[in-house]
């Protein structure tokens, strides 16, 4: 069982509340550090109350972490829900012996914010190199990368259809095959690299790049 809807890991205090919990979560010492490892502990045995006080102590300084690391606001806040759910799903791991909660968890979460980091350059590299026989627009996509800005190829991505989006972000930044993209979403090959093919151009003229 999972934490309570309170306790949801997904969740993100607002502004004010997150400036708060930030100064009331800092560490006062040795009898602070041994709260938290205690804390980690009754999460292991699946105390949702307890989680629900390690988040309070713990998300806007993890937020703050990968905010540093990713830059980008929005996936920065993806990345503190996805550690707050590995911590509640992991904390069994935890070993106070070998390091305190928070030096356990801000590990975590550096590594989660370098993941995303890599990941992004990854797959807008994999859209640089996207030139096959099978894809006569992916010379649009190269292009594209390379003049425009992260956030503007994502924006247009969110103009395509599902089937689209999933398929061109599974193919480029999840580095499938098109035959893979095609088993992950249960749709034929020739209709994965048509909705591909489409959503290319339609993603040409999002971005406004000339072709020839």
């Amino acid at each position: 069982m999972g934490p309570r809807r309170g306790a949801d890991p997904g969740r993100r205090a607002p502004e004010g509340e997150a400036a708060r919990l930030s100064a009331v979560s800092a560490p006062s010492g040795g009898d602070r550090a041994r709260e938290l490892d205690a804390l980690l502990g009754r999460v292991a045995r699946g105390d949702e109350r307890a989680f629900e006080e390690l988040y309070d102590a713990v998300s806007a300084r993890v937020y703050g972490l990968a905010r540093r690391v990713v830059r980008d606001p929005a996936q920065a806040e993806e990345v503190a829900q996805e550690v707050m759910v590995e911590v509640w799903r992991t904390a069994g791991r935890f070993d106070p012996e070998r390091g305190s909660a928070t030096s356990w968890i801000f590990t975590i979460a550096h590594r989660r914010s370098v993941d995303r980091v890599r990941s992004e350059q990854a797959g807008a590299e994999r859209l640089r190199r996207a030139a096959t026989a099978e894809t006569p627009y992916d010379d649009v996509v190269e292009e594209a990368t390379a003049r425009l800005e992260k956030v503007q190829v994502r924006r247009c991505l969110g103009g395509l259809t599902e089937l689209q989006r999933e398929a061109i972000t599974l193919a480029y930044y999840g580095g499938y095959t098109y035959r893979e993209v095609a088993d992950l979403l249960a749709t034929g090959l020739p209709a994965v690299k048509t909705r591909m093919r489409d959503g290319l151009i339609r993603l040409r003229d999002c971005l406004g790049v000339s072709v020839g």
